[in-house]
């Protein structure tokens, strides 16, 4: 098969790459590397040395693209199925990365921090970081909730913006609470009915039990 998916059906980021892969319905073979074995690692380290999730390999073009949201890009330049997740127009354009960013940014990536911190060796806690952190998740709820602009990020079209936008707020919600933002937590619900999105959900569900946050 041309393309190959390294990934972790846990990782967030690689959400948003299976999305976009599922709802383009673009056949690829998916690669799980268990970044815990020293031999998997190596051999996910000889296709991208910094050995981070997502990496997609084209075989067919001999391209190797790291970062979820360049992959997204990528797919949608390649894979006529996948354009629509980045509209033809150039303004339109840009208003979805900027969401992208912003969602991953303003949400996604304190949530990480968030995340870590339950990781911390006994003695090396954070409280005043996770506590920095959980302010920075509320001011991105409250930057990206007026800024959905109907079914979807940007209206009618299912974008970047919504793949970017289902791993940030569905893990999130775990460290702070989406009830306070009504029209944030009606979106992540129409996100988790969209069937891209609850085929990657399913197929998350067996390692739900290794998520830091799922007991609370």
């Amino acid at each position: 098969m041309a393309l190959t998916l390294y990934y972790h059906p846990l990782s967030s980021f690689c959400w948003k790459t299976l999305i976009a892969l599922y709802e383009a319905e673009i056949a690829f073979e998916p690669r799980l590397v268990n970044l815990g074995d020293p031999a998997d690692r190596a051999a996910f380290q000889a296709v991208w040395p910094l050995a981070k999730f997502p990496v997609l390999r084209d075989e067919a073009r001999g391209e190797t693209v790291p970062e979820s949201s360049v992959i997204v890009d990528y797919l949608a330049q390649h894979y006529p199925s996948a354009r629509s997740l980045i509209p033809a127009d150039p303004d339109a354009a840009r208003r979805v990365r900027l969401k992208d960013r912003l969602i991953d940014n303003y949400i996604h990536l304190p949530f990480q921090q968030i995340v870590g911190e339950r990781l911390r060796p006994e003695g090396q806690h954070d409280p005043f970081g996770v506590e920095q952190n959980r302010a920075r998740v509320s001011e991105g709820y409250g930057l990206i909730e007026p800024m959905i602009e109907g079914e979807w990020a940007m209206g009618e079209a299912f974008t970047l913006a919504d793949c970017a936008a289902l791993p940030a707020l569905y893990y999130a919600d775990y460290a702070m609470n989406l009830d306070a933002w009504p029209g944030l937590r009606a979106y992540l619900e129409r996100l988790k009915a969209r069937p891209s999105v609850a085929r990657v959900l399913a197929e998350a569900e067996p390692f739900f039990q290794y998520f830091p946050l799922k007991d609370g």
